[in-house]
């Protein structure tokens, strides 16, 4: 590829490769469908839900693919793919519950290993040095997505409270399209990242209903809390460097409007 600007008639990008393994990512989704239909005998909403995910995944994925001109799909997107499948089987079981509960164990299963994977596909692209910004939205989507899902599931027993769990992001990522500033990127945190990763595990928890109606009300109460801290302290954060004057060119503003 050219280093420089101008069009090179040569530079062909080949999206072949990449786009092979997103049909492949979309075949393992309707395979898990039909073994899931098979065995629980899943009904209409639920296929028509598991098929619209698989449909809409692999068909936001190549085109942000064809986009990003990867030359290669990756061994991170290849385990995000991989618990992408497992997610819109956790969807649809959770659309096909609306007609009858689905069986408990199998969706916890399925959401158990997605959680687990959730910590694999960063560690691999780090140590394969495969990171991509790419890689890095896919993998906030689905697990985006599968808050939402989750607390979809739990909110048909605790209350549509619980849906601000699944919202928040999407509310936020909306009213990013009227304020700007929230666009701006975030500083690296430990903290956001263990509060994103509590939120699956405590509404796994919930949805499990391993422990009394009122005790899994306390756990996502306290899973909503943390998010509620963790987006109010992002918002502020963002807020006040957006009140920052403008550095100097060549010199960087801090939050306290000092140059260093």
């Amino acid at each position: 590829m050219a280093l420089n600007n101008t069009y090179d008639p040569y530079d062909v990008y080949d999206a072949r490769p990449v786009q092979q393994e997103t049909a492949v990512g979309a075949g393992a989704m309707l395979l898990l469908l039909v073994l899931l239909g098979t065995a629980i005998g899943m009904g209409t909403a639920g296929w028509l839900t598991g098929l619209a995910f698989a449909f809409a995944s692999w068909a936001v994925l190549s085109r942000a693919l064809h986009r990003s001109r990867l030359p290669s799909f990756g061994p991170a997107n290849r385990v995000t793919l991989g618990r992408a499948a497992l997610v819109g089987g956790v969807t649809a079981l959770v659309a096909d519950s609306f007609r009858s509960a689905p069986p408990v164990s199998l969706l916890v299963g399925l959401t158990a290993v997605a959680l687990i994977l959730d910590g694999v596909d960063g560690r691999v692209a780090r140590r394969t040095g495969t990171s991509t910004p790419l890689g890095a939205r896919f993998d906030m989507e689905v697990d985006a997505f599968l808050i939402l899902v989750l607390s979809v599931y739990v909110a048909m027993d605790l209350g549509p409270w619980v849906l601000l769990i699944g919202g928040m992001r999407y509310v936020f990522v909306a009213a990013a399209r009227v304020w700007p500033w929230l666009t701006a990127p975030l500083p690296p945190s430990t903290a956001r990242k263990t509060v994103a990763a509590l939120q699956g595990v405590l509404l796994l928890l919930a949805g499990a209903d391993l422990l009394p109606r009122l005790a899994n009300a306390g756990v996502v109460a306290v899973a909503l809390g943390l998010l509620v801290w963790s987006f109010g302290r992002d918002v502020r954060w963002l807020w006040r460097r957006s009140r920052v004057p403008a550095a100097p060119a060549g010199r960087v503003s801090d939050l306290t409007g000092q140059y260093t």
